[in-house]
């Protein structure tokens, strides 16, 4: 039998600046959560005119990290104030490392090389709703774990 629970998943964040939980208990993570993807594809295939192929393997791990909270986390400040700070200079700029753990899966996601994209929409509505800081990263290891818990 396979179990998951976010409750398991400890996110953080660390640069100029800051070091600090994006995720983990109280974080005031949103259901939607933490999304890890990949900028493009791995492989590019090219067709000849005889029908051959050929399969080009890209050297690429950059991606896009999503973290969505909700409008009431104390993190939000946290983040205006980094995201202020790193995009005064480009000497702050693009060296956060954002690490992501599934303590009982197994999961462990290194995102480096990270930098801000943009300051996150935000909505003044009937309900607070969510804010979503979006990421890029340079480079994004990825060792998923067996699902088995850690004995």
């Amino acid at each position: 039998m396979s179990v998951y629970s976010f409750l398991d998943v400890h996110a953080a964040i660390s640069g100029p600046g800051g070091n600090f939980p994006l995720g983990g208990p109280e974080a005031g993570i949103a259901d939607e959560g933490i999304t890890i993807e990949p900028t493009g594809d791995k492989s590019t295939m090219t067709v000849g005119a005889d029908g051959g192929w050929m399969h080009s393997l890209s050297g690429d791990k950059s991606g896009t990290v999503t973290v969505r909270l909700l409008k009431t986390s104390t993190v939000n400040a946290q983040l205006a104030a980094l995201y202020d700070l790193q995009t005064t200079s480009a000497a702050m700029h693009g060296r956060n490392t954002i690490t992501i753990r599934d303590t009982v899966r197994g999961d462990t996601i290194t995102c480096s090389g990270v930098a801000f994209t943009k300051a996150p929409p935000l909505t003044y509505a009937r309900e607070g709703g969510t804010v979503e800081w979006v990421f890029a990263a340079g480079r994004i290891d990825r060792q998923l774990g067996t699902g088995s818990p850690e004995k």
